[in-house]
């Protein structure tokens, strides 16, 4: 597997899971497989993300350079084989790429309600499904606890479900989220090792997009394909 996480220096990348699930435009297919380096021969595939659970298995074969026909409604794209290029959007999300040594690979967007949803561990699953032995994963820049300021009936339900780990306390001293810790649980309850983490949060960093932070509408993307 490998895995290309673009910021704020690459530009915005929201395009990418609009325009009916295609490309934008060819200067953009263009711009990203420069960027990232993915093959020419290898399919981009997208989703429209909704911070659920939804898990969709892409096939490929739809020819090099476009994503799906319909970009479906979903939060984790899972691919069974070699030939696809999946793709995640985020601002403050945690970008999650998962691999596995038979070349099952995926991709999955993360806030707080996918996680409660199970989106990582559906994820896992439906890779497994698919003959991956052993799930890995790589976890990507993501708000932190420092800068993700959360309601107190709303961390008491994260903390139900994803454990203590998840309660945290911004630098101003307010109840906060940690969403890595609840990623981290979250692929140990799915039986996946996590093989790296970035130590970024996107709210404090002037090198990611950050919805919470800045009110940004551009994204940034997290790619993830088999070499």
């Amino acid at each position: 597997m490998l895995a290309y996480w673009t910021g704020r220096s690459e530009g915005d990348l929201s395009a990418l899971g609009s325009a009916g699930g295609r490309l934008a435009t060819d200067a953009l297919q263009v711009r990203v497989r420069r960027t990232a380096g993915i093959p020419a021969d290898l399919a981009v595939y997208a989703m429209h993300q909704v911070h659920g659970s939804g898990v969709v298995i892409v096939e490929g074969g739809e020819g090099a350079g476009c994503l799906a026909s319909a970009a479906p409604e979903a939060d984790a794209l899972v691919a069974p084989r070699g030939g696809s290029c999946l793709v995640v959007l985020t601002a403050d999300c945690a970008p999650i790429a998962l691999g596995s040594p038979e070349g099952v690979h995926g991709v999955v967007h993360a806030g707080w309600k996918g996680l409660l949803a199970g989106v990582v561990e559906k994820a896992v699953g439906a890779m497994r499904e698919l003959g991956a032995s052993e799930v890995f994963a790589a976890l990507g820049p993501c708000v932190h606890a420092c800068c993700y300021e959360f309601s107190s009936s709303d961390l008491d339900q994260a903390a139900l479900r994803l454990g203590g780990s998840v309660r945290g306390t911004t630098t101003g001293g307010e109840p906060a989220m940690d969403l890595p810790a609840g990623v981290r649980e979250a692929l140990r309850a799915s039986g996946a090792r996590l093989a790296w983490e970035a130590d970024a949060c996107t709210a404090c960093s002037p090198e990611w997009f950050s919805y919470r932070a800045s009110g940004d509408v551009q994204r940034q993307a997290l790619l993830v394909w088999n070499g």
